[in-house]
């Protein structure tokens, strides 16, 4: 078992910087957990604390059962890879791939096989015998990866891996280390900004925002039903529109406007809310209808397979995705439709 604990771990750094505050975790045996947030939320110190390069003020870190708090890194079985790749530039691929195996002082044969094994999963066997200076960024990357696959560790954790490569490079590596952890089945913690990674890859996200988990659930749980208004904001492109409202004896008030309710989550009528609703979940019509918002078009950005729409709704602005062949031109008024189901409430305080 490889199940990761991190239980009430404060970090403050010189000058009374709180890094992270009271954070507890638990990521189960063979899952991949994604940490996500902007610069600076505290997710890389967290996954540095888990690894034992840094010590926390109070709170414990627990690996398969085992308080490794004050254990050094080599003794917490597990393997790593930076954003910086930190490959040797004087030793080969192989040698690279070999070094945390010969530090180990593991058998010749076994240092073999376990090489050409993680070079087969990555793909790089004919990248043995260059150095890392004759590689792509892509390559160098993949040859840290299997560094930390060679060592077959129970856990492996993962500092924006991906963050060095170009775009259409970072998309086709997120899908081969998806493909290669549902197959090695090792507990990962993997820290990222990019959403797109965190939602793609990630069994569970755990939000973090100025030293604090602000909510740990599945992707599509983060995305279609937030617990804060900065995880609504943060997740999704375009971010959740997040209207000013409150909670009516019918529903909920927007601008002088109704929306119908599925869940009311304990509100009352009277109580201010912020009303989430995610860009694809409008519908834009020339036509009034039955629960319709009036609203004029201000924006209208054609994005290859939807227009994106900046609309305004009273004193508010909300952005909403529609098929490229609607027609709606800027500057016009409309009817803005809530698909059934899809109104989120909020707290109102940001």
């Amino acid at each position: 078992m490889a199940e990761i604990r991190v239980e009430t771990i404060t970090k403050t750094y010189p000058g009374g910087v709180v890094a992270l505050k009271d954070i507890s975790l638990t990521v189960t045996d063979g899952e991949f957990m994604v940490l996500l947030g902007p610069s600076g939320c505290g997710k890389t110190t967290l996954l540095r604390l888990i690894a034992g390069f840094e010590q926390p003020d109070s709170g414990m870190v627990w690996i398969g059962g085992r308080d490794v708090t004050d254990e050094p890194p080599r003794r917490r079985g597990l393997a790593m890879v930076f954003q910086s790749y930190a490959l040797f530039p004087h030793l080969k691929v192989f040698d690279n791939i070999a070094f945390g195996l010969r530090m180990h002082r593991t058998p010749r044969e076994m240092v073999q096989s376990r090489v050409d094994q993680a070079s087969e999963l990555m793909e790089i066997q004919t990248l043995l015998s260059r150095y890392p200076s004759q590689l792509s960024g892509g390559q160098r990357q993949r040859v840290a990866v299997a560094r930390a696959l060679a060592m077959k560790a129970d856990v492996i954790l993962m500092d924006e891996p991906l963050s060095n490569l170009d775009a259409l490079l970072r998309l086709q590596m997120r899908a081969e280390l998806k493909r290669l952890f549902q197959e090695v089945h090792a507990t990962t913690i993997y820290v990222t900004h990019d959403q797109i990674e965190a939602l793609s890859m990630g069994d569970r996200i755990a939000v973090m925002r100025a030293g604090e988990i602000l909510q740990v659930d599945g992707p599509m749980a983060v995305y279609d039903r937030p617990r804060d208004p900065f995880v609504a904001g943060f997740i999704g492109s375009p971010p959740m529109n997040l209207l000013e409202g409150e909670v009516s004896a019918d529903g909920v008030a927007v601008e002088g406007n109704t929306l119908a309710l599925d869940e009311r989550d304990g509100l009352r009528p009277g109580d201010r809310v912020l009303v989430g609703i995610r860009a694809e979940n409008f519908g834009v019509s020339h036509t009034r209808s039955s629960g319709a918002l009036p609203g004029r078009v201000r924006v209208v950005e054609p994005l290859g397979s939807h227009l994106l729409l900046t609309i305004n709704i009273g004193n508010q602005q909300v952005k909403v995705t529609t098929p490229v062949d609607s027609a709606v031109r800027g500057d016009e008024d409309v009817w803005v439709m809530v698909k059934p189901g899809s109104v989120r409430l909020l707290p109102a305080t940001r």
